[in-house]
């Protein structure tokens, strides 16, 4: 078996939880490669390990991989994604940041979860993406044109809101007058759309959402449709330029540009324990079930 390790951030005690992940699956007869990067960045701090310099490292996956672990929060799964793309290699989200309704294994169960894992007892919760394509073509889109969470158009450089044409295959919806526009996986659900006043959507479910950042009509709502629903998005206002964020990876476009979001043509593994779920992590992570009457 052959595993790959990444991380984006040093966290306080980081060492400790790389370090318990590697002797969990140093125990066991599997191939370790740590990112280059990671590698360098835990180099830097005085906790880091020697024994760590060892390890061979990577740049970039193949389809060689069968497992790939991404140690820290939700960020870094969905900075995961960019190494993984389309190769089918599940996800292990160990959660080292703070809230974390991706990265589901807790630091403070790492032995017995990679345990289980290497014995296969797991499950695998596929969650779809959106990929983006511009008119005209924009060159820094290309590489890496999909999102897990969502993708979003928001104003940049002015206080003043912007107009988001938009239309659902072909036909006109409706032109958002806002700070921006989020079209959210179920996965995103959960992230930027929901603190926009979004709806929880389960992964299972076989959808998207419109979910509007400050409008300046009340009477504008969250909009769920279709994931087979083809969108396109054009942005104009009292500046030349605006940003679109995919995930965490920001650019900046010229307003008139036509923007089309549809469901990326390949999917993303994420790893879960068979004790685990997606209303179990809502009860934890939203504190669902704390009113002192249940």
């Amino acid at each position: 078996m052959k595993i790959g390790i990444y991380g984006q951030f040093y966290h306080t005690n980081s060492e400790t939880h790389i370090q318990s992940i590697l002797n969990a699956l140093q125990q066991s007869d599997v191939e370790i490669l740590i990112e280059e990067n990671f590698l360098r960045l835990m180099k830097e701090h005085e906790e880091f390990h020697p024994s760590l310099s060892k390890l061979p490292t990577f740049s970039k996956l193949d389809d060689t991989y069968d497992l790939f672990f991404s140690i820290g929060g939700d960020g870094t799964i969905l900075k995961s994604i960019t190494f993984v793309r389309d190769l089918n290699i599940p996800i292990v989200g160990v959660n080292t940041g703070r809230l974390g309704f991706l990265a589901t294994i807790q630091k403070e169960n790492i032995a017995s979860s990679i345990s289980q894992i290497l014995r296969g007892e797991y499950e695998i919760s596929e969650r779809s993406l959106l990929s983006l394509t511009t008119t005209p073509d924009h060159e820094e889109i290309v590489p890496l044109n999909f999102a897990l969470n969502e993708i979003a158009v928001n104003r940049k450089n002015t206080t003043s809101m912007i107009k988001v044409e938009t239309t659902v295959n072909g036909e006109y919806l409706t032109s958002y007058w806002s700070d921006g526009l989020i079209v959210a996986t179920p996965t995103g659900s959960t992230g930027y759309s929901l603190s926009c006043g979004g709806p929880v959507i389960d992964p299972k479910n076989n959808s998207l959402v419109i979910t509007p950042i400050a409008p300046h009509n009340l009477n504008v709502r969250p909009f769920v449709l279709p994931d087979d629903s083809i969108i396109e998005l054009k942005v104009s206002g009292r500046e030349e330029i605006h940003l679109v964020s995919l995930d965490s990876r920001i650019i900046t476009l010229k307003t008139e540009t036509i923007l089309t979001i549809q469901k990326a043509p390949f999917s993303i593994k994420l790893v879960q324990l068979k004790n685990e779920s997606f209303t179990k992590t809502l009860r934890k992570k939203l504190l669902w079930g704390e009113d002192k009457r249940n």
